[in-house]
This record gives structure tokens, sequence and C-alpha cells, in this order.
């Protein structure tokens, strides 16, 4: 994943996810940006991929604690694995959007590949199975049917986007990657998200409770915050405010 080219358009009808450039390998990796806030208070989307493994408690934590909104794009690996943190997820739905992020964490890719290190779906039927498997454990879960898919690693192929566009999900891109897949270290990762501006949509990962990213992700919201920032979910950043 990377941080999206800079050029972004700045005026934006409704929340809409823009194809960005393919890749060498044809792959399509989308941006995403919230309409101009007409309120003039700035606006940010903070999006969290709950990838497999355990919970990052320092971030969710922090969200509940100071009433930061999130959109948890959820594994149903990640489910599984976490009934405390999806309980907590759904004690508070005034601040938790949670949204499909795969049955198994796969890359949604139509065709065989390898995309850091995970291989893709590999064909049209596995990319269905992933998104609708992803679906049904958010359900079974005791959570809202989604709206919002992001794949593993948040790479396409073109056919494939519009495969899940027909499947009736939105596909969810970003405008800042906060942690670099959780790679990065505390103080980059503060310094990325603190650079977020009205309209930003960030993405980090809230399933790596052992990595460094996960306290500069806290320390950044944190001044977002204090700068006077709003967050708002996804949903929550299609209309106007």
């Amino acid at each position: 994943m990377r941080r999206a080219a800079l050029l972004l358009p700045l005026v934006l009808i409704a929340t809409a996810a823009i194809a960005g450039p393919l890749h060498p390998n044809g792959l399509t990796e989308p941006s995403l940006r919230l309409p101009p806030s007409k309120a003039g208070t700035p606006r940010v989307a903070l999006t969290l991929d709950a990838c497999g493994g355990r919970t990052d408690a320092r971030i969710l934590s922090a969200l509940v604690e100071h009433r930061i909104p999130a959109t948890i794009f959820a594994t149903g690996l990640w489910l599984r694995r976490n009934p405390d943190a999806v309980a907590v997820l759904k004690a508070h739905p005034e601040l938790f959007e949670v949204e499909d992020h795969g049955a198994r964490h796969v890359p949604a890719i139509d065709r065989p590949m390898s995309v850091y290190g995970i291989r893709s779906a590999g064909s049209p039927e596995a990319v269905s199975a992933e998104v609708q498997g992803g679906a049904e454990a958010l359900v079974a879960a005791g959570l809202a049917q989604p709206h919002w898919f992001r794949g593993a690693t948040a790479k396409y192929t073109p056919s494939a986007t519009a495969q899940i566009s027909a499947l009736g999900y939105r596909i969810a891109g970003y405008s800042i990657n906060g942690d670099g897949g959780s790679m990065l270290g505390a103080a980059a990762t503060e310094h990325h998200v603190e650079a977020a501006r009205d309209g930003d949509v960030i993405i980090a990962h809230i399933n790596q409770p052992t990595h460094p990213a996960g306290a500069g992700l806290v320390k950044g919201l944190l001044a977002l915050k204090a700068r006077g920032v709003v967050f708002v979910t996804l949903k929550e950043g299609e209309g106007s405010v």
C-alpha cells in the first residue's frame, strides 16, 4: 500500500472512490476522499483494517476513551479470533462502523499472482467467495450487512473492481497511508496521521498490538482532535455536514 498521490481531486459531489493509476502488474489501488466540509470544520475518516491476529488495545481503548469514530474493515478470521473486541465494537454503534475486509484476507484479484507475499484469490469465483464470505461472517457475528469492501493489500484488477461493484459493494480506497501496513515506526506513523486535512481518509491497522505503529497512530489521532478535526465514519462522510 502507498500514500495516495498528492494531486487528488479537491471537490467531490459525494464520497467516491477514484481509480488510481495502473501499476506495472496491471493492478490499481483506488483513492478515496470525503466531500469538503460545508460547515468549515475539517473532517477526516479513520479506517482501520483488522486483517487477522489480535486486537491492538492501545488503539481501540483510545478510540472509545476519546470518542473518535472509525470504520473498521474486519475479516472473518479476525472476527472469530477477537470476540471481546467485537463486543466493544457492538457496544459502541455511535463510534464504529464495521465493514467487509474479506473472509480470509485474500487479495481480491481475479488472476493468480502474489502481492506483498500474499497469494491472490486467482479467479472471479474466488473473488466472489472472499467478498461474500466476509459479509456473511459480519452478519453471523451480529453486525450489520456491510456496504463497503476493502480487499487485502487494497489492490485490484480493473475487472475485479467491476465485479465487486456489481456485487453491491463500494470499494474503500484512502488518501493517507498512516502506518505503512503497520510496519512504520511510531514517530513516522504519528507524522503521517497528523498531516491529515479536511477530506482525507486514513488507512491504518488495528491488528498488530506488538508493533510500534499503534502508539504513533494514537498520538497522531489525538493531535488531530486537539487541532479541531472532526472524525467521521465512511457512512457519515457520504452526506454533507
